[in-house]
């Protein structure tokens, strides 16, 4: 069966500006251009939209999607199948999201008792999920299964006020980092105090703190984008700062 462009776009529930501009980046070409000069879709363009939407469903950004799909090498069924690896793993959260607004309603009708503990539960098992999708394999290549494994549980255990002095100390790094990124200087007493605070930040959640570990963790923000783009907020060579910063601090 044949689609315009306009079918689709009700078909897959997408507008058609969106399936034009998915055109224009090469990510979903029409099957031909009709002698009216209509775009015509077939079966293998549908099933494809259909992969590009379960792609977007999971937050994952064009320009990715794009390197996977036109990648020959691309696998469907293998796309499928982590497609639903994901979503299952995306159902579990909200389902834990939803088992806590319930528990919280009855907390509220004073029909059970929840401990502030289990009142956030289910968001710091949205932040470790959030995290073992963004960079497990990094650190766990680097660190090993498991430190990390531990790393989630101290984390998951923690209490709602330590997790909030936690946030808090991640707040103080970024705004000194900023102030210290004017001085120029990854040795001065500022900056210093920048790096005694990233490594207060680091054993919240870490087993054991070395400082082995917190170079090579500093070396792993400049070497990867996601990370250098976090503290890239504080200013052009932050991260490079800071990891030069942590390097005196370390020795």
């Amino acid at each position: 069966m044949e689609y315009t462009i306009s079918k689709l776009a009700k078909l897959a529930n997408v507008s058609a500006r969106t399936l034009r501009y998915y055109d224009e980046i090469n990510l979903l070409k029409p099957a031909r251009i009709n002698s009216s000069g209509y775009r015509i879709y077939g079966q293998i363009e549908v099933d494809r939209l259909q992969q590009i939407l379960f792609f977007r469903e999971l937050d994952v950004e064009l320009d990715t999607i794009i390197s996977i799909m036109n990648n020959p090498e691309f696998d469907k069924t293998k796309a499928l199948q982590t497609h639903l690896s994901k979503l299952e793993e995306k159902k579990s959260r909200l389902e834990k999201l939803i088992s806590t607004v319930e528990n919280t309603i009855a907390h509220e009708k004073g029909e059970i008792l929840m401990s502030n503990e289990q009142k956030f539960e289910a968001f710091k098992d949205k932040l470790i999920s959030e995290n073992e999708e963004k960079y497990g394999e990094e650190i766990r290549e680097k660190y090993g299964e498991k430190t990390v494994e531990e790393s989630n549980k101290i984390f998951k255990n923690m209490s709602q006020e330590k997790y909030d002095v936690m946030v808090k100390l991640g707040e103080e790094v970024l705004e000194l980092l900023t102030k210290a990124l004017e001085t120029g200087d990854p040795t001065s007493t500022i900056a210093q105090e920048v790096a005694l605070k990233h490594k207060q930040w680091l054993t919240f959640t870490w087993p054991s703190y070395s400082k082995e570990a917190h170079r090579g963790l500093a070396d792993m923000y400049v070497a990867d984008e996601r990370f250098k783009a976090y503290y890239e907020k504080c200013g052009d060579g932050a991260t490079e700062f800071l990891k030069e910063a942590i390097y005196t601090f370390t020795e």
